[in-house]
């Protein structure tokens, strides 16, 4: 087969070639040209986006399934050589809540970017769209497992963006959007998302668990994080208890015991992002490096004793968030 095609290609003629080379260039110099573009961060997901000459408003391909929690190069399932619909749109699971409005949509959309490259898209207007398409699955319980985590990157980009959209109409309404600074809204937006996606972000290392069950002898629960009730008074102790003068007191308070060795949320959930949060990351690294160096259980404790000892719980640094709780449904996700 690739014989013959050879054997074609040198019976052309040399007009041919030409009005084929013609016919390409015209083809890509026939695009949508990008007027402006640029990078919108979505927390751990930058997305180059633009808007076209005819108004239309592009958000790249690869980038567009990163921010919803896709590698960028997912399997894309192609028809005749064209992709039908985004990877992001393929599965049994979400095909029921995909209306024909969001297939439209969802034709890429090939451009010139500001700089003459050429560069494929989806209409910025997919992305919530495409959203709404996983939490209705959700909401019908409809979602395998492997799916979940697009849903709740969902519901985060759903809510930054409404929280972003009314601050941008009252700017408009007002025309402060003529004096803010250009990057304000999106500076807006990744503080939004980045405080949402930390309340999914599991903060204890799984070497943690690991080794106190390999210090006290105890088999680790592979596969679940069933750990002994007595394994939260262990981390009162050797990390709430040690953090910073007062924090384990507060925490009680904040987060007090709803039935018999149960809380509502996971205490560092009410720990700073600035102060709280980076500060527990290092106890936690300290910890680890001291349980790996330890033979038992009692020569652990002395070191940690001597290294990071217990702090005096009448004071209270601010490490802690006065901002609302995380739901239910995110404690348990974490």
């Amino acid at each position: 087969m690739l014989a013959r095609m050879a054997d074609d290609l040198r019976k052309l003629t040399k007009q041919r070639k030409a009005e084929i080379a013609r016919l390409g260039a015209e083809a890509r110099w026939n695009l949508p040209q990008a007027v402006c573009d640029g990078v919108i961060t979505l927390g751990p997901a930058a997305i180059s986006c633009a808007v076209l000459a005819d108004g239309t408003r592009v958000l790249t391909q690869a980038e567009f399934l990163e921010a919803l929690g896709r590698h960028r190069k997912a399997n894309v399932r192609k028809e005749g050589g064209e992709e039908r619909v985004p990877a992001i749109l393929q599965g049994k699971a979400i095909n029921p809540f995909i209306s024909k409005d969001i297939l439209e949509k969802s034709r890429p959309i090939k451009f010139r970017t500001t700089t003459g490259a050429w560069a494929s898209g989806y209409r910025a207007d997919l992305l919530p769209a495409v959203c709404e398409v996983y939490l209705k699955a959700r909401d019908a319980e409809a979602l395998p497992a492997n799916q979940k985590h697009v849903a709740i990157q969902a519901e985060i980009l759903i809510r930054a963006l409404a929280h972003v959209g009314i601050i941008a109409l009252v700017d408009e309404a007002t025309g402060y959007q003529d004096v803010r600074a250009r990057d304000e809204l999106a500076q807006i937006l990744q503080a939004f998302v980045a405080t949402e996606l930390r309340k999914w972000i599991r903060t204890f290392p799984v070497d943690y668990y690991k080794q106190i069950c390999r210090l006290r002898g105890l088999p680790f629960p592979n596969g679940s994080q069933k750990f002994p009730s007595y394994f939260g008074h262990l981390t009162n102790n050797l990390v709430y208890s040690r953090l910073a003068p007062g924090v384990l007191a507060a925490l009680r308070q904040k987060n007090p015991v709803v039935r018999p060795g149960h809380r509502k949320h996971k205490h560092f959930q009410w720990l700073t992002d600035d102060i709280g949060d980076p500060r527990l990351r290092e106890h936690l690294s300290s910890l680890v490096a001291l349980m790996k160096a330890a033979d038992s259980w009692d020569q652990f404790c002395g070191m940690v004793d001597r290294a990071l000892p217990p702090l005096p719980q009448y004071a209270d640094l601010p490490l802690l968030a006065m901002m609302e709780a995380p739901t239910d449904e995110q404690a348990a996700a974490i």
